[in-house]
């Protein structure tokens, strides 16, 4: 591994202790989309997982890790690969939080007891340096698109998803496939804008949880964005998605902020920016 530096849950989320997320590096990622069909991809993540996350203290993972999780009982080998890795990881000293996303809300505690992993809530709050940070999937950002909105709550309606669960893993397979032919098809159809984090939503989730950094991946719009929330300056920072030949982590450590592109073994380098 090459490591380079570049640089619906109702109530309130869980609150990490103050000052807990400072002391080490913290290490942020999003939109993997592992699946058997992706052997790089889940390559690379083991390598990551193998050497750079070990050198930190904490890493998030805020969704979609996976590109369709159908249930913690699904046994295919690049699953079992990457529960092992994750275990190696966590037993190695490192603390790793899963968020859900919209391809792996379902998640669940067999998955976490295999890898030591901590299932979190969308969002979740902490703070970094003193800094009050929401953490996000980003799926719940997307308000103008209404028809994914009205999907998402049906499909984690608890009985849907125990009705599905309760399906054979061929079943869901076959039902996991079709939606991902049906999502695909549903983009072609909509705007860039509809897509994407609606401004009026992410001034809503900083004020109703009274946060000033925002962290998100899901649009695969990888930016820092700046901007003034009640007469002070925030931002919002977006994840970006990982590929066969390439992934990005966001670090932190000691109160400053770099995005780090993750490249397979003997890769050239890429540069460098800071935040």
């Amino acid at each position: 591994m090459i490591w380079t530096r570049r640089g619906d849950t109702a109530g309130p989320p869980p609150r990490h202790p103050a000052g807990a997320a400072d002391h080490g590096e913290t290490l942020f990622i999003s939109d993997l989309h592992l699946t058997p069909g992706r052997p790089e991809t889940i390559r690379l993540f083991l390598e990551f997982l193998d050497g750079r996350a070990r050198r930190a203290r904490h890493l998030y993972i805020l969704g979609d890790l996976f590109d369709a999780w159908i249930g913690d009982d699904d046994d295919s080998a690049p699953y079992q690969a990457i529960r092992a890795g994750l275990r190696g990881l966590t037993s190695a000293g490192t603390a790793c939080t899963l968020l859900p996303g919209n391809r792996d809300f379902l998640l669940g505690r067999a998955f976490c007891r295999d890898t030591g992993c901590t299932l979190g809530r969308d969002p979740t709050l902490t703070r970094f340096a003193g800094v009050p940070t929401l953490l996000m999937h980003g799926d719940l950002l997307c308000t103008a698109d209404l028809d994914y909105q009205r999907f998402r709550r049906r499909v984690r309606n608890p009985l849907v998803k125990a009705m599905f669960l309760w399906k054979s893993l061929a079943a869901r397979r076959a039902l996991a496939e079709g939606y991902r032919r049906q999502s695909g098809t549903a983009k072609t159809d909509k705007s860039a804008a509809i897509m994407d984090a609606d401004p009026g939503a992410v001034t809503d989730y900083l004020t109703r949880f009274r946060a000033v950094h925002l962290i998100h991946g899901h649009t695969h719009r990888p930016a820092d964005h700046t901007l003034t929330h009640q007469g002070q300056a925030a931002r919002r920072t977006v994840l970006a998605e990982w590929h066969d030949d390439r992934g990005e982590v966001l670090v932190h450590r000691d109160g400053t902020w770099h995005r780090e592109t993750m490249l397979p073994s003997g890769a050239e380098q890429h540069s460098t920016s800071r935040s």
